[in-house]
């Protein structure tokens, strides 16, 4: 069973997905949630670094989606231990901002024939998984801060 639960940690949100099955008659349960907007934004970074790697010659457009790429994934683990919500809104704020970038990297490499169909595809839909995870924790957070 797959579910979604936010969780509010002394002045933090937590946003974990879980989709595993727990044995209700072990002695003693420690099963980590698992973050799968984490785990998507640390996917995204490095099938892009690989794709990158794989692209031979040095464009600029290469560079540019391996930096936007990355920023996405490292703004997200810098949001798991912020120093207050608007500081994980922020980062949140510059990740969905870095992923848009990466989409546009990515469909100007399309057009230009450097990947194929198939590798935007599965790009696209990863950056879109990661935009919706986002833009429901930005809202979330929003609500936070200003029932404060």
């Amino acid at each position: 069973m797959q579910s979604l639960r936010i969780d509010y940690i002394r002045d933090f949100v937590a946003i974990t997905f879980s989709g595993f099955a727990v044995d209700l008659d072990a002695e003693e349960t420690n099963v980590m949630p698992r973050n799968f907007l984490l785990d998507y934004s640390e996917e995204l970074a490095a099938k892009c670094e690989a794709l990158c790697k794989s692209i031979k010659g040095n464009s600029n457009a290469v560079f540019q989606l391996r930096k936007s790429s990355s920023s996405v994934f490292a703004n997200i683990t810098e949001a798991q231990y912020p120093q207050s919500l608007p500081d994980m809104l922020s980062k949140f704020k510059i990740a969905r901002k870095e992923y848009v970038e990466t989409e546009s990297w990515m469909k100007m490499l399309l057009n230009a024939g450097v990947i194929d169909e198939q590798t935007f595809k599965t790009l696209r839909n990863l950056c879109g998984r990661i935009r919706r995870m986002l833009t429901a924790s930005c809202a979330t957070i929003e609500k936070r801060i200003n029932n404060k």
